[in-house]
């Protein structure tokens, strides 16, 4: 067997971009009728934990340090303090906010991988030599918790799966990547920017403030002339939270197809089935929390205990105390603006020893604007989840027969041909 990393280092960039497809069709899958009707002569093939390994380490691996945001106009003689994180990734975040981590599922269990606060050990971790991929797999997998021994009960069946999916989601052999984003501290984020350059926060459904933001005003604080709708607001933390989980799915599309493995970027699964709203019902999913409220059609995921939770209730008596725990990760000791603690310039302890922790007063304006939206919405966010799964990679080993049969030359790349002997020495 040759070296598969060494292999997958020198696959150009536009061959994966240009020969990139969704290639649905694994080893002991089954198209039962119609035109394309097929079953594989083979047994399903599960990943290896390199394989896996390496996929997770493009979606979710740290790559060396962020460089942040630089300047902000509301603090024009400090470096801006609108980052949570300078943990550099593999997939961009807005404003180095960094809320994104991946769930995943094979025939050996379910996981969940969470890099976003780990602390990088050089400038870029990546130099393309054998020693830093393989170091960057290790770290990857120390991040890794497993969950569960079985593979994720979701059930091949509406409304937890649409019916294209039916025949080829999460089947035996293939891997389930599920890149999730946590919307409360994304939101929270964006709100210190929005508070920290004088926007008045509307409520712009309700026609009014969002909280009682006129002693802010009166203060300074807030620019009574300057206005952000609410709606507006929670859009752009939705949307910036879907574009982070799509960077990290794509990165390991890409890779699906230097790698010679078959699989697709899709979505059509239900995310509540898949976080646990179904427990209840014997669908255990991934054990999330949900929180239940008459306003709401749909269940709330809210985080996993110990894990991986959101910024709000219930870990948290109030917003208010969520907005105190996230201050804390911006400025405490060893947060992201600590002298102390490293970063990516020269002089570190120099540079973040200008940015100026939040004053009270803005810690009590953000706390206001978040309870309430609390409390209007019964969640925080309050027009969409707090944990947003919007999307699934499934990565399987190719049947290559399904192609050759009813496809012309040119279905599969030059890597699929020679997976198996790359990367399994067959």
């Amino acid at each position: 067997m040759t070296d598969p990393l060494s292999h997958l280092s020198r696959f150009p960039l536009l061959d994966a971009i240009f020969g990139r497809r969704s290639r649905r069709f694994g080893l002991g899958m089954e198209i039962p009728s119609g035109p394309l009707a097929y079953r594989s002569r083979h047994d399903p093939l599960p990943l290896s934990e390199l394989e896996t390994s390496v996929l997770l380490a493009v979606g979710t691996g740290v790559s060396g340090w962020s460089f942040g945001v630089p300047f902000g106009p509301d603090s024009p003689k400090q470096h801006a303090h609108y980052s949570v994180r300078f943990t550099g990734r593999t997939a961009p975040t807005a404003g180095g906010f960094g809320t994104p981590a991946m769930l995943f599922t094979d025939d050996t269990g379910t996981y969940i991988i969470n890099t976003r606060d780990a602390t990088p050990e050089r400038m870029r971790e990546y130099a393309g030599i054998k020693d830093d991929a393989e170091r960057i797999i290790a770290a990857t997998r120390a991040h890794t918790v497993k969950l569960s021994d079985k593979r994720l009960d979701l059930p091949s069946v509406p409304p937890h799966m649409l019916e294209p999916n039916l025949w080829m989601a999460n089947t035996p052999g293939s891997t389930l990547f599920m890149p999730i984003a946590d919307a409360s501290e994304q939101m929270l984020a964006l709100l210190t920017m929005a508070i920290s350059n004088g926007n008045v926060i509307m409520d712009d459904t309700e026609d009014r403030m969002a909280g009682d933001l006129k002693p802010f005003i009166r203060a300074g604080l807030l620019n009574s002339e300057k206005r952000l709708p609410l709606s507006v607001l929670q859009q752009m933390a939705y949307e910036a939270n879907v574009s982070e989980c799509a960077f990290m799915a794509h990165n390991m599309v890409l890779t699906l197809q230097a790698m010679g493995l078959g699989g697709l970027y899709f979505n059509g699964l239900n995310r509540w089935s898949i976080l646990g709203a179904f427990a209840a019902k014997g669908i255990q999913g991934f054990g999330f929390r949900f929180q239940h409220d008459d306003r709401w059609t749909l269940p709330n995921p809210v985080g996993l205990e110990g894990i991986y939770q959101g910024l709000c209730p219930p870990w948290f008596d109030d917003m208010h105390a969520a907005v105190a725990a996230f201050i804390a990760r911006k400025f405490s000791k060893g947060g992201t603006y600590d002298p102390n603690a490293p970063g990516p310039w020269k002089e570190v302890a120099s540079v973040k020893g200008t940015v100026t922790p939040y004053s009270d007063d803005f810690t009590a304006c953000l706390g206001t604007v978040a309870q309430y939206v609390f409390e209007t919405c019964g969640k925080f966010p309050g027009t969409f989840s707090t944990i947003v799964l919007p999307g699934f990679v499934q990565a399987v080993h190719l049947d290559l027969g399904f192609y050759d049969t009813h496809y012309r030359d040119g279905a599969y790349l030059n890597t699929h041909a020679h997976h198996m002997r790359r990367w399994h020495g067959e």
